[in-house]
C-alpha cells in the first residue's frame, strides 16, 4: 500500500476494511479523540489488468444509486464522466457548501456540530486537493460527488446530511456562477493592464504622424496617439459589457433544487448573501434551466477577441516590410526553421489565430442551448468545456498583447518617408474652400480635379503653384498653403473626438487619469 502510513486503532472498522482492498484510491481517517482529521492517499497508481467482472463487483455505490439493481457499464461511465474537466469547480463547490451547510445549522435542519465536522471537512479536502493529493476518481462522476463522497470518507454520517435541500441541478449552476464572476474579474484586469500598456505606448509617440486607412486604402493622416487610443476605446466598452455581464449573472440559484424548489424551510436569502450574489433567482426551473449569462459571456469574449485580433491584423501588417512602421524586440518575436533572416510577430499572428477558437467556443454552446425543453438537461454538462477554453484563451490572449505592446517601437523615419504618398490632406483643402463658402459637392469636385492634376504632374498637393490651384478654382489664395501638407492638415482638425492635437492631448490626459498611469 502507497501513502502515508496512518494509525490502524484510530480508524472505523469499515475504514479498516475499504483501506485492506487492493484498489483503493482515496481515504480519511478521524481522530475521534483529538478531533483531528488526517487526510491520506494510498495506492494512486491502479494497474489495469483486472478482468471486467472484477472491475464492475468494485464499483462504489453512486450517491445517488438506491433505486438501481445494476451498475453502469464501463462505456457509459467513461462518457458520462465530467470530472476530468469540471475539477476546475472546486474551490466554488466548496465555498457554495460551506454557505449551505451554515444555512441548514441556522435553519436547524442539521446541529452545529454537525455543521461545524462538514466545515472542517471541506477545509481539509480543500487543502489536500491544493497540494495536489487529492486522487479525483473518474466513477463519481463530477466534482460534486466527488467532494461529497470523500467528505462521507473523512467525516462519516453528518456527510450524508449536506444534500439537504439541494440538488446537483442548482449546485453546478451556482458553481458556474460563481466561476464567471471570478473569471470576469481576471479579465476586467488584464484588460487594463493593456489598456495601460497602450496609453503608453502613446504617451512616448507623441505628435507622430502615421497614414489613416479606409479600405486599407490611405485616407487621412492621423496621431498615432490617436490611432492606439481608439483600442483603447474599443477595450473600455468590452469591460463594459463583461461589468454588464457579471452583474446580471450575480443571482444565487441555490435552493432551487432540481427544478422545483423545497418544502424544507431553508433560507435562500442568508446562502445568497453568503457567497456574495445579489439576490436569489426568483424562479426555481429558471434558476436550473438556463445559460444565457454564459452565453452573454462567451458573446463579450468574442468581441473581444474580435478586437484584438484586428490589433494583431494591424500590427502583422505594419511589422512586414511594405510596411516597416514598426518593429518588434526580439523578445516577442519567432524565426524560421528555413530562412534565418526572418523575424516573425508570431504573437500577434496566434492572437488573430486563436479569436477563432474564442467565437467557436460561443457557437459550440449556442448550438448546445438551442431547442433544450426547460429545467435542467444533461447536455448542459458541455457548457463546461468551451466556456474553459474561452476563458483561458482571451486570458491568453489579452496577456501577449499587453507583451507585445511593451516591446514594439515605430520606426518614425520610415513613417515620414511614407506619408507623402496618398494626397492625405486632400480633405483639408476641401474644408478650407467650404471656409470660403463653397458648397461641400462642389469642394469635393475642385479638390479631386486638383488631385488628378497631382497625379499628372507626379506631385503633392503643396507643390501646386498657386496659379495652378487658381485654375481650378479663383477661390484659392495663398492662405491654402496653411492647410497642405499632413503636418498642417492634422492641426487643421478641431471637432471633439478628433485627430488634431489638442483633442488627442484631452483624450491622453482623460485615459492616464482614468487608468491611473501618472499616479
Amino acid at each position: 500500500m502507497q501513502g502515508t502510513l496512518i494509525n490502524s486503532a484510530l480508524l472505523l472498522p469499515q475504514q479498516i476494511s475499504l483501506i485492506s482492498k487492493p484498489r483503493f484510491q482515496l481515504g480519511f481517517c478521524k481522530n475521534y479523540h483529538k478531533k483531528k482529521f488526517e487526510i491520506f492517499c494510498v495506492n494512486k497508481n491502479m494497474s489495469d489488468d483486472s478482468s471486467g467482472d472484477k472491475k464492475q463487483n468494485e464499483k462504489e455505490v453512486k450517491l445517488w444509486g438506491g433505486r438501481f439493481e445494476e451498475s453502469v457499464t464501463d462505456t457509459v461511465e467513461k462518457f458520462s464522466e465530467s470530472i476530468s474537466y469540471d475539477k476546475a469547480l472546486y474551490k466554488q463547490d466548496i465555498k457554495q457548501s460551506k454557505a449551505h451547510a451554515t444555512m441548514l445549522a441556522k435553519k436547524e435542519l442539521m446541529t452545529a456540530s454537525d455543521r461545524d465536522a462538514i466545515l472542517q471537512g471541506l477545509d481539509e479536502i480543500e487543502k489536500c486537493i491544493e497540494r495536489g493529493e487529492f486522487v479525483w476518481r473518474t466513477d463519481r462522476e463530477d466534482v460534486h460527488m466527488n467532494i461529497e463522497a470523500a467528505l462521507t470518507d473523512l467525516i462519516g454520517e453528518p456527510a450524508k446530511k449536506l444534500h439537504t435541500a439541494r440538488s446537483r441541478n442548482d449546485q453546478v449552476v451556482t458553481d458556474l456562477r460563481l466561476w464567471c464572476r471570478d473569471a470576469i474579474d481576471k479579465i476586467l484586469l488584464c484588460i487594463k493592464r493593456l489598456q495601460i500598456a497602450l496609453v503608453n505606448l502613446a504617451k512616448v509617440n507623441e505628435g507622430l504622424i502615421v497614414p489613416g486607412y479606409t479600405h486599407l486604402q490611405r485616407a487621412q493622416p492621423v496621431l498615432l496617439q490617436h490611432l492606439l487610443l481608439s483600442y483603447v476605446e474599443q477595450l473600455e466598452r468590452d469591460a463594459g459589457r463583461l461589468a454588464d455581464c457579471r452583474s446580471r449573472l450575480n443571482f444565487c440559484p441555490l435552493g432551487a433544487c432540481a427544478l422545483a424548489g423545497t418544502g424544507l424551510p431553508i433560507d435562500r436569502f442568508m446562502t445568497s448573501d453568503a457567497l456574495g450574489f445579489t439576490a436569489p433567482m426568483r424562479n426555481s426551473i429558471d434558476a436550473v434551466s438556463d445559460r444565457d449569462f454564459v452565453l452573454e459571456f462567451l458573446s463579450a469574449n468574442s468581441i473581444v477577441a474580435v478586437h484584438l485580433s484586428r490589433l494583431g491584423e494591424e500590427w502583422v501588417l505594419w511589422a512586414s516590410e511594405e510596411f516597416g512602421f514598426l518593429t518588434p524586440s526580439d523578445a516577442v518575436s519567432t524565426g524560421s526553421s528555413i530562412m534565418p533572416q526572418k523575424k516573425n510577430p508570431d504573437p500577434m499572428e496566434l492572437v488573430r489565430g486563436k479569436s477563432a477558437r474564442v467565437v467557436g467556443d460561443l457557437v459550440t454552446l449556442l448550438v448546445l442551448c438551442k431547442g433544450l425543453p426547460q429545467a435542467y438537461n444533461r447536455d448542459l454538462q458541455e457548457d463546461k468545456e468551451p466556456l474553459f477554453d474561452s476563458v483561458k484563451t482571451i486570458i491568453g490572449m489579452l496577456e501577449v498583447s499587453t507583451e507585445f505592446a511593451q516591446n514594439i517601437t515605430f520606426n518614425c523615419e520610415r513613417i515620414q518617408r511614407a506619408l507623402p504618398a496618398g494626397h492625405l490632406d486632400a480633405t483639408t483643402v476641401a474644408d478650407y474652400l467650404v471656409n470660403k463658402n463653397i458648397p461641400f459637392r462642389t469642394s469635393h469636385d475642385i479638390v479631386g480635379r486638383s488631385v488628378a492634376l497631382c497625379v499628372s504632374k507626379k506631385c503633392e498637393l503643396k507643390d501646386l503653384s498657386l496659379d495652378e490651384l487658381k485654375s481650378l478654382s479663383p477661390v484659392f489664395e495663398q492662405d491654402v498653403y496653411e492647410y497642405l501638407g499632413v503636418e498642417n492638415s492634422v492641426k487643421k482638425f478641431r471637432s471633439y473626438g478628433s485627430t488634431g492635437s489638442e483633442c488627442v492631448r484631452e483624450q491622453l490626459g482623460y485615459w492616464a487619469n482614468k487608468l491611473e498611469i501618472d499616479r
